[in-house]
């Protein structure tokens, strides 16, 4: 849609740039899932957490 390359070139770098940013930040979120869960920390652990349900009763 876009002929000018002055305009088109910098978009193409920041869409580039937002992909790979996207990618990065979802490689970091699996790894920090994959060691919660070598140490049996889970995002949603309900045995986990009942043990803070249960000292504040």
């Amino acid at each position: 849609m876009i002929t000018d390359p002055e305009v088109r070139e910098p978009l193409k770098f920041l869409r580039t740039r937002e992909i790979v940013h996207f990618q990065r930040f979802g490689e970091a979120l699996e790894r920090t899932k994959e060691k919660l869960d070598a140490r049996n920390y889970y995002f949603f652990n309900p045995e986990f957490d009942k043990q803070f349900v249960e000292t504040a009763k």
